[in-house]
C-alpha cells in the first residue's frame, strides 16, 4: 500500500468510526437511558480502569462504574458538574461546551489541567438523551502517548508475543475494553494486513481495516479503520473514493488530487495549479507558515477552521493537515470535515455574548445620563416658572429644555435595543395608530415615495407602548425609504393570523395563539444575504458614513422583543426587503362588576401640605425635586441615602405621607428599605425613580402595597402630579 494512502486511511478513520459506533449507538438508544445503563455496566464501563459515568441529557448522574466511585468517594453528588468540582472549578462551562460538540459530532474531549494534575474528560453521545463521560488522569503518559490518545482512528502498541502495551481513547471506545493480547482482540489469527479483520467488541465482532506501522525494535502500532458492511478484501483502497473529504497537497499548499467526497464539500472540481489559500481563508497568521508547521513530522497533527472563498453562502471546514512521503517526495494530506453548523453556533454564542455586553453598558450609560437629564431638564423648569413669555431669556430656556429632551430621546434608544426601557402598554387598534402616524410617514418618505396602506378587515387590538411602536414603524419605513433612492412603493399590511401550531423560524418559535402581523414591504435595492444575520446588531449600518448610526434597526428590534412580538425579515437582492413583525392579539379578561363610583369634591385633587420623605444619592436630583415639592405646598425631608432615611423613622412622633425614592442606590437599594420601614408605617404610600426601567431591578418591589414608579427623567409637574395621585 502506497505510504500516502495508509496515511489517509488513518485520518479517513475519524469519520468512519463515527458512524459505525452512531449505529450501534442508535439501536440501543431505543431502550431508553436505564437499558442502556443496564447494557453499559454488564458490558465495558464497569470494568474499565477508568473512572465512567452515565448521565441524561441534564448532567444528572444515571449510573458509575467502580473507578470512578474510588476516584470521587467523598461524594455522592447526583450531578457531573458538582461531582467534578473536587478536581477542578467552573465544570459546567467545559460539561456544556463538550456535550455541544458531542452532539454535533458523536463525541468530544478535552485536557483540563487541574490542581492535582493533567486530565482528559471525554463524553460519547448515547442514544437521544444519555451521555458515557471518563475521566482519564494522563498527567503519567508518555509525550508520544498523549500524541497518540489525540488521534481519532483506534491505535495500539504491540510488543513481543502479540502483548498489547498500549490502547489509545479511540481504540478503547471502538473495543469497548482494555485487551491485554493480540489474541483476545481479533476473531481469526494471525490478523491480515490491508485486510478488513474482525474484531471483538462489547457487542460481538465487528469489521476493521489493519494498518501496520514498524515503531521501534521489537514494537509495532496497528491501525484499526472500522468499515461499515462485510467487504472480503481491501488491499489498495481508491482515494477517489475513500469514505471522507480529503485532498493531497504539495509542501507549497498546491493542490495536487481531491476526493469525491472533497469536491462535493467545496462546490466542485478544482482547477489545476489552484492553491490552497485561494480556496480558503481565514487563518490569523499566513497559510504557508501553517503548512511548513504541518511539514514537520515530529509536530503532532494540528486542526485550522477556514472559511471557503468565493461562496454565496458561508461555508466553514476543519482541515487537518498530515505530513506524507509518496515515491520519495513528501507532501501533505488534508482531511476536511464540514464545520458550517458548529461555527454558526459558536457566532451565535459570541454574538449573545457581545450583545449582552452591550445592553449591560448602555443601560448603565443611560442610568447616569438620565440622572444629569433629570437635574438638567428639572433645574430648567424651575427657570421657567420666573420667567414668562416675554422675558428675554425665556426661549433660550425652552431651547435648553427641548435639546435635554431629545437627549432623553436618545438615551431611550439606548434602553430600547438593550430592551431596559420602561413601557407604558396599552391597547392598541393598529388602524388608528397607523391613521395618527400616516401624515408624518408621508412627510418623511418624499414625493419619489408612494405609501400604501391595507387593514384585515377584522383586525383584532395588541397590547403596546403607542409611542415606541409609533417608532418602531418610522424606523422601517424610513429604512425602505433609503432603500429606493429612485422612488417605488412601500406598503404597510396588517393580518390577524391562527397559528395551530408552534412556528418556528431564523431560531425563534411562535407558541400557537392568535397574533396580529404588521407587514412593511419595498422595492428597493435588497440586502445581501450574508448580511441579513448582522443587520439588528447595534453599531451595524450599510449605510455610508454619516447617513446613519447603526442604532435604528436594533433599536427596533428590542422594542419588539420587549413588546413580547417576533421580528423576521426576507429580503432579494435587486427586488426588495420585507420585514415582518408578530404581536399576540390582545385578549380582554372579563371585567369584574362595576361598583358605585363616590364623587369627590374637586377640591381634594388640589396640592396640600403633606410630608414627604425625599431618598436620592444624587444630590442635584435630590435638590430639584425638593424645591419642586416645597413649591407645591410639599413638607419636605431630605436623605442621600437609605440608612439615613431609616434613622429619619426611628423618631415615633414624625409623620410621613409619602417616601419618594430612588431605586439603585449605595447600600440598601429602594425596595429594601422601603419594606423595612413600611412594616412600622403601613399606611404610606411609595414612589419609585429610577433612571433604569421599572423591571430592571427584579420584581422586588411587587409585593410593595400603594407603590407606582416614575422613570427619569421627569419633569417637575410630572413629579408633583404622581405624589398628588398617590396621596389622592
Amino acid at each position: 500500500m502506497p505510504d500516502f494512502a495508509r496515511k489517509a486511511l488513518i485520518a479517513a478513520g475519524a469519520s468512519s468510526i463515527l458512524v459505525t459506533a452512531w449505529l450501534a449507538l442508535r439501536l440501543r438508544g431505543q431502550r431508553g437511558v436505564k437499558g442502556q445503563v443496564r447494557d453499559l455496566l454488564s458490558g465495558f464501563i464497569e470494568k474499565d480502569a477508568t473512572p465512567s459515568f452515565v448521565t441524561d441529557d441534564d448532567g444528572l448522574i444515571q449510573a458509575r462504574n467502580l473507578a470512578a466511585s474510588e476516584r470521587f468517594s467523598g461524594t455522592q453528588d447526583q450531578t457531573l458538574a458538582a461531582t467534578l468540582r473536587a478536581i477542578f472549578g467552573n465544570p459546567s462551562a467545559v460539561l456544556y461546551r463538550l456535550q455541544v460538540r458531542s452532539r454535533l459530532e458523536g463525541n468530544a474531549r478535552e485536557d483540563i489541567v487541574t490542581r492535582r494534575g493533567h486530565i482528559r474528560l471525554s463524553v460519547h453521545t448515547l442514544g437521544s438523551d444519555a451521555f458515557l463521560w471518563r475521566v482519564e488522569d494522563i498527567s503519567d503518559q508518555s509525550a508520544a502517548d498523549s500524541r497518540a490518545d489525540a488521534l481519532p482512528l483506534p491505535m495500539l502498541t504491540i510488543g513481543r508475543g502479540g502483548a498489547i502495551l498500549f490502547m489509545n481513547e479511540a481504540a478503547r471506545s471502538f473495543i469497548g475494553s482494555r485487551v491485554k493480547s493480540l489474541d483476545r482482540l481479533f476473531v481469526q489469527m494471525p490478523y491480515r494486513v490491508d485486510e478488513i479483520n474482525h474484531v471483538t467488541v462489547a457487542d460481538g465482532a465487528a469489521p476493521a481495516i489493519v494498518v501496520e506501522l514498524a515503531s521501534g525494535p521489537g514494537r509495532q502500532e496497528l491501525f484499526l479503520i472500522p468499515v461499515k458492511g462485510e467487504i472480503e478484501k481491501v488491499h489498495s483502497p481508491d482515494f477517489a473514493t475513500l469514505p471522507v473529504a480529503m485532498m493531497r497537497l504539495s509542501p507549497t499548499g498546491r493542490i495536487l488530487d481531491t476526493n469525491r467526497m472533497a469536491q462535493d464539500l467545496i462546490g466542485g472540481p478544482v482547477e489545476p495549479d489552484t492553491s490552497l489559500e485561494q480556496l480558503m481563508q481565514g487563518l490569523g497568521r499566513p497559510i504557508p507558515d501553517w503548512l511548513s508547521q504541518a511539514l514537520d513530522e515530529t509536530a503532532a497533527p494540528r486542526s485550522e477552521f477556514l472559511r471557503l472563498s468565493s461562496r454565496d453562502r458561508e461555508v466553514f471546514v476543519q482541515v487537518t493537515l498530515s505530513p506524507i512521503t509518496n515515491h520519495g517526495e513528501k507532501g501533505l494530506i488534508a482531511v476536511l470535515n464540514d464545520a458550517t453548523e458548529l461555527k454558526t453556533l459558536e457566532a451565535q454564542f459570541v454574538q449573545s455574548q457581545k450583545m449582552q455586553a452591550v445592553g449591560q453598558l448602555a443601560g448603565g450609560v443611560a442610568h447616569d445620563f438620565n440622572n444629569l437629564l433629570t437635574a438638567i431638564s428639572g433645574h430648567c423648569d424651575l427657570l421657567l416658572l420666573r420667567h414668562d413669555h416675554g422675558d428675554p431669556d425665556y426661549g433660550d430656556l425652552v431651547q435648553i429644555n427641548q435639546n435635554a429632551n431629545r437627549a432623553a430621546a436618545l438615551v431611550s434608544q439606548l434602553l430600547a435595543f438593550s430592551r431596559k426601557q420602561t413601557l407604558r402598554p396599552e391597547v392598541l387598534d393598529l388602524r388608528d395608530t397607523l391613521a395618527d402616524l400616516i401624515h408624518l410617514l408621508n412627510r418623511l418618505v418624499g414625493e419619489k415615495v408612494t405609501l400604501t396602506l391595507s387593514h384585515d378587515p377584522a383586525l383584532k387590538s395588541v397590547r403596546a407602548d403607542k409611542r415606541q411602536l409609533e417608532q418602531v414603524l418610522m424606523n422601517l419605513v424610513v429604512n425602505a425609504r433609503d432603500a429606493m433612492p429612485k422612488g417605488g412603493e412601500i406598503r404597510i399590511e396588517t393580518e390577524v393570523i391562527t397559528l395551530n401550531e408552534p412556528l418556528e423560524r431564523d431560531r425563534a418559535t411562535l407558541p400557537s395563539g392568535e397574533y396580529v402581523s404588521v407587514k412593511v414591504r419595498d422595492e428597493g435595492i435588497g440586502i445581501e444575504p450574508n448580511k441579513l444575520q448582522k443587520i439588528f446588531e447595534p453599531f451595524y449600518t450599510t449605510k455610508r458614513t454619516g447617513e446613519g448610526t447603526g442604532l435604528g434597526l436594533s433599536t427596533v428590534y428590542g422594542i419588539v422583543k420587549q413588546t413580547g412580538g417576533y421580528i423576521f425579515v426576507d429580503s432579494v437582492l435587486g427586488k426588495g426587503t420585507e420585514f415582518t413583525l408578530y404581536f399576540p392579539a390582545f385578549q380582554a379578561r372579563q371585567q369584574p362588576p362595576v361598583q358605585e363610583i363616590v364623587i369627590k369634591d374637586k377640591s381634594a385633587n388640589r396640592h396640600h401640605g403633606g410630608v414627604v420623605l425625599l431618598v436620592e444619592d444624587e444630590a442635584p436630583v435630590r435638590a430639584f425635586a425638593s424645591r419642586a415639592l416645597r413649591l407645591r405646598g410639599y413638607t419636605v425631608l431630605e436623605a442621600e441615602s437609605a440608612e439615613d432615611a431609616l434613622r429619619l423613622l426611628e423618631d415615633p412622633d414624625l409623620t410621613v405621607d409619602v417616601f419618594v425614592t430612588d431605586v439603585v442606590m449605595p447600600g440598601l437599594d429602594g425596595p429594601t428599605w422601603v419594606r423595612q420601614a413600611l412594616a412600622e408605617r403601613p399606611q404610606v404610600r411609595v414612589v419609585f425613580v429610577s433612571g433604569y426601567s421599572e423591571g430592571a431591578f427584579g420584581d422586588s418591589d411587587a409585593d410593595i402595597p400603594n407603590s407606582v414608579f416614575l422613570p427619569k427623567p421627569f419633569s417637575l409637574n410630572q413629579l408633583t402630579e404622581t405624589v398628588q395621585q398617590q396621596l389622592h
